[in-house]
C-alpha cells in the first residue's frame, strides 16, 4: 500500500506514530486524532507509574527512617499523605517536558496546556505545604500542653491564607498580569467577599479569642441550652464547634456563639475532682418541737449526737440561767429541737462518708420555709466526677437520710394523691361501721 503524504511535526515520537498509523491504512483525517489519543494515553500511564514508583520509594524511606530513628514525625507524615504529594513532583516535570510532544500537531493547545499544568502545580504545592503543616500539628499535639488545643481551626486559617496566595498565583498565570492587578480587582469586590465570608471571618475571630482565653478545649463538657448542647466537645473548627451530647446525638454550634452567647463549661468541676450535691428534703414544720431531757438522754447514747447534745446543754443551760427563764413556762428559752439533731446527724453522716469530698464545702442547712414545708438542703461534693458514680452516691446519701428522718420524729412532706384520700376515707368508713355495730349491740342488751 502506497504511503499517504502528510505534514508531520519535527517531533521524533510523533513522526513514528503517524508513520505507523499510515502504514496500517488509517486515513489522513484520523491520523492526527489517533496520534493525540495514543500519546495522551501513554503519557497518563507513564505519569501514573512514575507517581506510584516515587510514592512507594518515599513511603519505604519514611518507614525505614522512622524504624531507625524512632521519630513519630514520619508516621504522621504518612498519615497525612505527604509521600503522595511529594511523589507528584516528578510526574509534573515529565508532563511539562511532554506537552510539546503530546500537542505537536496542535500548537495552539500547547500554551493553554502549560498554563493548566502550572495551575495544577500551584495546588500541588499547597497540598504539600498543608500536609507538612498537618504533620507538624500532629507532632505538637503529642505534648500534653497541646492535646486539647483546637489545632484544626489554626490549620483552617493557614489553609485559607495559602489558598488566597494560590488564587493570586493562578490569576497571574491565567492573565499574565502581576499580583497588584489582582488585589486591585479584589478591592472593588471586598464588600461582596466580606458578606460571603461573614461566618468564616467571625469564626476566625472567635477561634482566636477561644484559644487565647482558653475558654474551650477538646474533651470539655459544655452546656449551651440555646442550641440544645449538653455533652463533650469533639472538634473545634473555624466555623463550628462539634459537641457529642450524652444521648449520643451531635450538636454543631457556630464558633462565634461561644464568644457572643453564654455557655457553661464543666471543666473546672472535672479538674477539681469533686461534683456538687445540692438537693433538699422538705419536712413538715408542725413536726418540729423541743425535746425533753428524757428524750435527749436517749439520743445522747448515739455517738453521732453525744458531743453536740452535751455542748448545747451546757451552752443553753448557761444562757437560760443568765436570762432567768423558767423551764416550766410555755416559752422556756433556748432548747434543742428534733430538727437540730437531724441536721447534726446529717452533717456527721456526710463527714464520715468515704464517698464525700472532705476538703470541699460540706454543710446541711435550712432554706426559707415554703407552703409545702421546711426545706433541709444538703450542700456537699462527692469525691468523683464520674456521672454514674455521682448519681449512685447521691442516691445512697438521700435514701439514708429519708429513712432516718423518722427517728427524730420528723416527716417528709408529700402531696396527697387520690389513692391516699381513698385510703383515709375507707379507714374512716370502717371506723364508723364498727361504732354503729357497737351501738346496735348495746341496744340489744
Amino acid at each position: 500500500m502506497e504511503k499517504t503524504e502528510f505534514t508531520t511535526s519535527a517531533n521524533f515520537i510523533t513522526n513514528h506514530i503517524q508513520a505507523f498509523l499510515s502504514d496500517i491504512g488509517v486515513s489522513e483525517n484520523w491520523i492526527k486524532i489517533l496520534n493525540l489519543i495514543i500519546v495522551l494515553v501513554a503519557a497518563i500511564l507513564i505519569v501514573y507509574l512514575l507517581q506510584k514508583i516515587t510514592k512507594t520509594i518515599v513511603t519505604f524511606a519514611f518507614k525505614k527512617i522512622e524504624k531507625v530513628t524512632g521519630l513519630s514525625i514520619f508516621s504522621h507524615a504518612r498519615n497525612n499523605r505527604l509521600p503522595h504529594f511529594l511523589a507528584l513532583v516528578i510526574p509534573y516535570s515529565f508532563i511539562i517536558s511532554a506537552i510539546p510532544t503530546i500537542f505537536a500537531d496542535y500548537h495552539a493547545a500547547i500554551k493553554p496546556a502549560i498554563k493548566l499544568t502550572d495551575i495544577y502545580m500551584v495546588f500541588m504545592v499547597i497540598w504539600t505545604i498543608m500536609a507538612i503543616i498537618r504533620t507538624l500539628a500532629d507532632l505538637i499535639q503529642e505534648r500534653p500542653a497541646f492535646q486539647n488545643k483546637p489545632m484544626k481551626s489554626y490549620l483552617q486559617i493557614i489553609q485559607i491564607i495559602l489558598f488566597i496566595f494560590g488564587a493570586v498565583v493562578i490569576y497571574s498565570v491565567l492573565t499574565g498580569k502581576s499580583a497588584t492587578a489582582f488585589f486591585a480587582a479584589m478591592g472593588a469586590a471586598s464588600a461582596v467577599l466580606m458578606l460571603m465570608f461573614k461566618d468564616t471571618i467571625m469564626g476566625f475571630v472567635g477561634s482566636i479569642q477561644i484559644s487565647t482565653n482558653n475558654m474551650v478545649q477538646i474533651g470539655d463538657w459544655i452546656t449551651m441550652s440555646k442550641y440544645g448542647a449538653d455533652g463533650t466537645v469533639e472538634e473545634v473548627t473555624l466555623t463550628t464547634v462539634k459537641v457529642r451530647n450524652f444521648d449520643k446525638t451531635i450538636t454543631t454550634i457556630p464558633t462565634y456563639s461561644l464568644i457572643s452567647d453564654s455557655f457553661q463549661n464543666w471543666r473546672g468541676m472535672q479538674e477539681s475532682g469533686g461534683r456538687r450535691i445540692k438537693r433538699a428534703l422538705v419536712i413538715k414544720q408542725s413536726d418540729i418541737r423541743n425535746l425533753t431531757n428524757e428524750e435527749l438522754a436517749v439520743y445522747e447514747k448515739t455517738e453521732a449526737l453525744a458531743g453536740y447534745i452535751k455542748q448545747k446543754k451546757e451552752e443553753y443551760g448557761t444562757l437560760n440561767k443568765n436570762l432567768k427563764i423558767d423551764e416550766a413556762s410555755l416559752l422556756n428559752g433556748f432548747q434543742i429541737t428534733n430538727c437540730d439533731l437531724f441536721i447534726c446527724y446529717a452533717i456527721w453522716y456526710l463527714k464520715n462518708n468515704p464517698n464525700i469530698h472532705q476538703d470541699m464545702t460540706l454543710m446541711v442547712r435550712e432554706l426559707a420555709p415554703t407552703s409545702s414545708g421546711l426545706p433541709i438542703e444538703v450542700y456537699t461534693f462527692t469525691n468523683t466526677t464520674v456521672w454514674a458514680e455521682y448519681e449512685r452516691i447521691m442516691c445512697e446519701v438521700f435514701n439514708h437520710l429519708i429513712y432516718n428522718v423518722k427517728v427524730f420524729g420528723l416527716t417528709i412532706y408529700e402531696s396527697s394523691s387520690s389513692s391516699d384520700s381513698l385510703t383515709v376515707n375507707l379507714h374512716q368508713l370502717d371506723k364508723f361501721d364498727k361504732m354503729r355495730e357497737s351501738g346496735i349491740t348495746e341496744e340489744k342488751k
